[in-house]
């Protein structure tokens, strides 16, 4: 499937692809979160194509997630900045960090230490249910349509009866089944 077809998927998924999903994208996110603002700053620390990024950065600005603001008038130059909808990712950035770390360490260890500023404590990121505070995985949740759900190319979940729209799943998140 080609990338401009998740654009037709009725997906929060596929439509955060249309987005993120470039390979170059969470790295120029993440170095753009780390400092590092101006085009020759994320082009060498990247190795990327001066070309390829100037193409990536537009698409992020395009998308709201980098802000393009100047910092010089003569000639003109730009930094890049992240959006509020730039720092909503950055949990997400962490958490495949996270995943990194775990499945993919480099040798040595993990090269970065995560300190949370308000308890300065290290931490490892996790997905919690804002309920119980219990870890999130892959185990222990059920799909429901939401309100949103319309079935369509990549949706077929959506077709499934035990997937049709419910009010509240009994039995707590995982409607009482074991995950």
């Amino acid at each position: 499937m080609t990338r401009d077809r998740f654009a037709e998927m009725h997906c929060s998924i596929a439509q955060t692809l249309t987005v993120l999903g470039e390979w170059w994208t969470p790295l120029i996110l993440r170095d753009v979160y780390l400092g590092l603002r101006r085009f020759d700053e994320l082009s060498a620390d990247l190795g990327i194509s001066r070309n390829l990024l100037a193409q990536r950065l537009e698409h992020l600005v395009e998308a709201g997630v980098l802000a393009r603001v100047p910092y010089q008038e003569r000639p003109p130059r730009f930094e890049y900045h992240l959006t509020e909808a730039g720092h909503d990712v950055v949990p997400a950035l962490l958490t495949l960090m996270a995943w990194g770390d775990k499945w993919k360490t480099p040798p040595g260890g993990p090269p970065v230490r995560l300190v949370h500023d308000a308890c300065g404590r290290d931490f490892v990121p996790q997905v919690a249910c804002p309920h119980c505070g219990g870890g999130i995985d892959g185990h222990g949740i059920s799909v429901y349509a939401g309100p949103g759900a319309a079935q369509g190319p990549g949706t077929m979940l959506l077709a499934r009866p035990q997937n049709a729209p419910q009010s509240e799943p009994e039995g707590g998140l995982d409607g009482g089944r074991e995950g």
